[in-house]
């Protein structure tokens, strides 16, 4: 299938079929994206995706922010579990029902419980880390090293910007995901997410330091100046079934 059968990339979300499953606020996010040959992509998409790609490229993030106040069915939301930072190597796909979504190589997390619920429920590949974020005149210092594997990790420092990008095709592109796809017992699964608009602004990466995006296949990436930096305050996010 080619990218052009896909759906339309839009900056609003569809709504989701029948009731939100959880909720998360996703808060502070940095999103650091290169460009990539999709040859490179298409060996690490699940049974029945293909690259999804802009401008004649597919496209690798790797992006850190804060997860806080997640809930589960309607629940109030859940202390210490479900607050953390993550980091996470990020791919682009489309199914043969021409649907986008997110396909993640990996996934860093500090809090062991959500790892495990994430890897047992979904099949999701995070990985119990270290990470941290720290904020200082407007730069935000993102570090991660995995517990069981301390050659793995990222430290990242960007400078969130003040103008707001609007009417961004490839902003949108990047960003506007309003699905993932993931592989459960050897079946490809669609997992609807639902929330605002992004609020997105210029940004500038100041430092990077990272082994994720080569442990991830991409030997070499973190050492090219990203082709977009954005960053956004974020957005409370909500979450469908799979299909």
């Amino acid at each position: 299938m080619k990218n052009a059968e896909a759906y339309p990339i839009s900056a609003i979300a569809p709504p989701l079929a029948g009731r939100a499953s959880a909720s998360q606020r996703w808060s502070h996010l940095v999103f650091l994206h290169w460009r990539v040959d999709a040859a490179l992509v298409a060996p690490l998409l699940p049974n029945g995706l293909v690259p999804d790609e802009y401008d004649g490229s597919s496209w690798v993030g790797l992006i850190p922010f804060v997860l806080d106040r997640a809930t589960i069915l309607g629940s109030p939301p859940v202390p210490y579990f479900g607050t953390f930072v993550e980091v996470n190597v990020r791919l682009y796909a489309v199914d043969s029902d021409g649907r986008r979504g997110v396909v993640f190589v990996s996934l860093e997390a500090s809090r062991l419980a959500a790892v495990l619920a994430a890897r047992t429920l979904f099949s999701l590949p995070y990985v119990w880390s270290r990470t941290r974020l720290t904020v200082d005149s407007g730069q935000y210092r993102y570090t991660s090293t995995r517990h069981t594997d301390r050659t793995r990790y990222t430290d990242i420092v960007a400078h969130a910007g003040s103008v707001l990008v609007v009417n961004d095709p490839l902003a949108d592109f990047l960003t506007a995901r309003w699905a993932l796809f993931t592989s459960i017992r050897g079946r490809t699964v669609h997992l609807r997410n639902h929330h605002e608009p992004w609020p997105l602004y210029s940004a500038e990466l100041v430092s990077i330091d990272d082994t994720l995006l080569a442990a991830a296949g991409f030997a070499g990436l973190a050492q090219r100046v990203p082709d977009s930096v954005l960053y956004s305050p974020g957005v409370t996010t909500w979450f469908g079934r799979g299909n």
